[in-house]
């Protein structure tokens, strides 16, 4: 089998040879040809320099691409149509996989030859100890993830999606299920905008696709300290509102909904005003008091996604064209092509 692992990155020159690195470095595979593209999304930094003596140091293990549009979901559809592996892997620039990741992911599609899709959990590897502020129920913020140490198939009853940070799935599964939409996922500017691993889960599952969460599939996941503050979880948890009341025009939740938006959103948001009423005379632990104004803001992002920021763009969900091998607005590293067939 061959695997293209898929790295998109955006001026993050450092971690992004760590995460190529620790590719490289994991336990090799006998079975499994393994090649890595990294694909440059409106990078302006020294990310291509940085990459070079990895390059020399693996000839014909690594290529790159470049996409000008800025859009990790873009970035993702450019290097699908560039590769041709039997299996696509994503892993995010600020990630390192564990030294048995390769061995977990052959041994999985070798032993299951109608297994569509697996993922793993993510390791949050800090530079400091959270502060106490922190919420233990918006650790996605951080990265962080941990489904359980229980092998277990992704299901609609399963507690969580496929992370795009750590996730193989197989090339025809891909062709039958469509790219990573675009309307979706960061992109331009400081809207932080996501989703676009949990609706591409949501069409493998719609599709019949049958994955398997492998606790020992495990990726090291860098927390930034520039995400350890309380403005950033306000702005994640608004625009994840925002992409969700996005997603909800194609995929509805089957829950009741008032105004639009899934009920449940304000049965939370009632029941945080009433902490914060109490908490007004009677003292509340901070990470309690500051999750309750979070899903203020999830219910507030959801209900302009849906109602006002889609009426903003018209049309928030742009056709999903079928790219050819380099998608326009895109460009390829044309000494590295040869990397392709290596």
């Amino acid at each position: 089998m061959r695997l293209d692992i898929i790295i998109p990155t955006q001026n993050r020159a450092r971690l992004l040879e760590r995460a190529v690195r620790s590719v490289l470095e994991a336990c090799q595979v006998p079975a499994l040809s393994v090649h890595i593209t990294v694909v440059l999304n409106a990078c302006r930094d020294d990310s291509r320099e940085r990459l070079a003596g990895v390059q020399a140091a693996a000839p014909g293990r690594i290529t790159i691409l470049e996409e000008r549009r800025r859009g990790k979901s873009k970035a993702l559809n450019l290097a699908i149509a560039a590769t041709s592996g039997d299996l696509v892997g994503m892993i995010d620039d600020d990630e390192e996989v564990d030294r048995e990741w390769l061995t977990v992911v052959a041994g999985a599609f070798t032993a299951d030859p109608d297994l569509d899709f697996v993922g793993g959990p993510y390791v949050a590897c800090w530079d400091a100890p959270p502060p106490d502020w922190v919420p233990s129920d918006y650790l996605a913020v951080l990265g962080a993830a941990d489904n359980g140490p229980r092998r277990r198939p992704y299901e609609p009853a399963f507690p969580g999606i496929l992370k795009g940070g750590n996730a193989v799935i197989r090339r025809r599964t891909l062709a039958v299920v469509g790219p990573y939409a675009e309307y979706l996922g960061p992109g331009e500017g400081a809207r932080l905008f996501s989703c676009e691993d949990e609706e591409m889960y949501l069409r493998l599952l719609e599709h019949g696709a049958r994955g398997m969460y492998l606790p020992d599939m495990v990726i090291y996941h860098h927390v930034s300290s520039e995400r350890l503050t309380p403005e950033y979880y306000r702005q994640w948890c608004f625009w994840r509102g925002v992409s969700r009341g996005l997603m909800d025009h194609r995929h509805p939740l089957k829950v009741p909904y008032f105004a639009g938006v899934p009920r449940f959103l304000f049965g939370r948001a009632v029941r945080s005003l009433g902490r914060m009423a109490k908490g007004l005379v009677a003292t509340t632990p901070q990470h309690q008091a500051f999750e309750d104004e979070l899903r203020l803001w999830d219910l507030a992002g959801y209900f302009y996604g849906k109602h006002v920021y889609a009426l903003a763009r018209f049309s928030p969900f742009p056709s999903q064209r079928r790219a050819g091998p380099f998608p326009v607005g895109a460009t390829v590293d044309e000494n590295e092509i040869v990397g392709l067939s290596a």
